[in-house]
């Protein structure tokens, strides 16, 4: 019997937990498989989904306070009204009978049954919202709309999951600082963890707001070619890992914020995240990593006063090449053979940062008008002192600063860049922040924290009772 006739045997009387276990009782009672697989896992799912839409429905009309009056953290609220409506679930719509209650004061109605569930944004469950949620963080809510379409559960529109991350991280920001340590409290750092590398780094991302005419506008009143990432601005990345003994990097915390005057939020975080590591862990080895932008030494050195500053080997190397190019001609054979050796020697030799140095004083002399062999040069002299590579290397810490490199890939560029895309302040950094809870493990754990914020005291007055029908 094919699967999809079960439509026409089942009682459009009997409730949706009946029609499933009559579904089920035909099929064993079938001595024959059915026809089409794929029609029958549909109809199996449909029944499933709609029996636990029937049984959450149940349960939502359980949180529901039907009575003259309630009092809600203290105020007093007397009823108006009394209707249905629908919540948007895991598995789909579920319509559930309300009251409606306002405050004696006036202002807004309150509805007892969401500040006891903790229905999201007055719409979504707990469940569906988180489910939604890290979907719209690893994809657009067009690509989620489709996604959860095609999974057959609920079927937001993509309108819909554009709005939730935003609402959100609204709760999210107003109480932030409290959650992170909330987080970084529930945490354990790795027993074999024996290095803590703290990075900071940053991405441009396309702004609505970038003021992309005016920078435009502004550069030809200078005299210059209006050229270069007009309305693109910085996104600011960091990251905190950990290393065992043999330079295995055993976890990483992620951190992104939208742009801001001189990352401060960023940097506060990232202050936080490593002070909490080392009152836990004061035995931490503490390598700051990054490349040469001042904003992240002056940081780094002044806020983290402590452990060894290390400059990412591939941005030295970077400029090393660009020295070897300049004289050489980028791609010749002695180019290539150059830069091999040289990156062995300022990688490998105790004293291979000041043997670069020589080779640039000499091919400096030898190229006097050569730009970038003198901007190398100078690069090397400003971080002569955070090369210390082949030192440590041999303590299998870190010299690069990959990591948050990668971050400000993963984390920002491929869910902010992609093609046609422009971003508002409060839009992205919605984005930002459940996907670095995501990419930091912390997604679990941060979402009951965020799904308190829904819910509120309810209570009854004095000679008020509440009758339930489910009694």
């Amino acid at each position: 019997m094919p699967a999809l006739q079960s439509r026409d045997l089942l009682s459009s009387d009997t409730n949706a937990m009946d029609q499933l276990q009559d579904f089920l009782r035909q099929r064993r009672a079938a001595r024959e498989p059915v026809e089409e697989l794929e029609a029958f896992e549909q109809e199996l799912h449909r029944l499933f989904v709609a029996a636990e839409r029937e049984a959450l429905g149940h349960e939502l009309a359980r949180f529901d306070l039907n009575v003259p009056a309630i009092e809600v953290e203290g105020e007093r609220s007397h009823r108006v009204l009394r209707c249905e409506t629908t919540y948007n679930s895991a598995v789909g719509p579920v319509r559930v009978e309300r009251s409606l209650y306002r405050p004696s004061q006036g202002g807004h109605t309150v509805c007892p049954l969401e500040l006891r569930a903790g229905i999201i944004e007055g719409y979504w469950t707990p469940l569906a919202a988180k489910q939604a949620t890290w979907v719209v963080a690893h994809l657009t809510p067009q690509e989620g709309e489709e996604l959860f379409a095609l999974l057959g559960n609920m079927t937001p529109s993509k309108s819909t999951l554009d709005r939730l991350p935003k609402a959100l991280s609204g709760h999210w920001e107003v109480q932030r600082p409290r959650f992170e340590a909330t987080l970084r409290h529930q945490e354990a750092i790795p027993s074999e963890a024996v290095a803590m590398a703290v990075s900071l780094d940053g991405v441009m991302a396309p702004m609505k707001d970038g003021q992309r005419q005016a920078k435009r506008t502004h550069a030809r009143a200078m005299g210059k070619s209006p050229s270069g990432p007009a309305g693109y601005q910085e996104v600011g990345c960091a990251t905190v890992s950990y290393y065992d003994r043999h330079g295995e990097r055993l976890c990483t915390r992620r951190m992104a914020r939208m742009p801001e005057t001189n990352k401060v939020t960023l940097k506060s975080q990232l202050t936080a995240e490593v002070m909490r590591a080392l009152s836990r862990r004061p035995d931490l080895r503490v390598v700051k990593v990054a490349d040469g932008a001042p904003d992240n030494w002056s940081y780094l050195g002044e806020m983290l006063p402590f452990g060894v500053e290390v400059l990412d080997f591939y941005h030295a190397a970077e400029h090393r090449g660009a020295a070897l190019g300049a004289a050489y001609g980028e791609g010749t054979p002695i180019y290539q053979e150059r830069v091999e050796a040289l990156s062995m020697v300022l990688r490998d030799e105790p004293d291979g940062v000041d043997k670069v140095m020589g080779t640039l004083c000499r091919l400096r002399t030898r190229y006097p008008r050569r730009q970038a062999i003198h901007t190398a040069l100078a690069y090397f002299r400003e971080h002569r002192h955070r090369m210390p590579y082949a030192h440590l290397r041999a303590q299998n810490l870190p010299i690069g600063s990959g990591v948050v490199e990668a971050a400000c890939k993963t984390l920002v560029s491929q869910r902010l860049k992609r093609s046609g895309m422009r971003w508002r302040m409060a839009g992205g950094q919605a984005i930002l922040t459940f996907r670095a809870l995501c990419q930091s493990e912390r997604f679990e754990r941060a979402w009951p924290l965020l799904v308190e914020t829904y819910k509120q005291s309810v209570g009854l007055p004095r000679k008020v009772i509440a009758l339930s029908k489910h009694r």
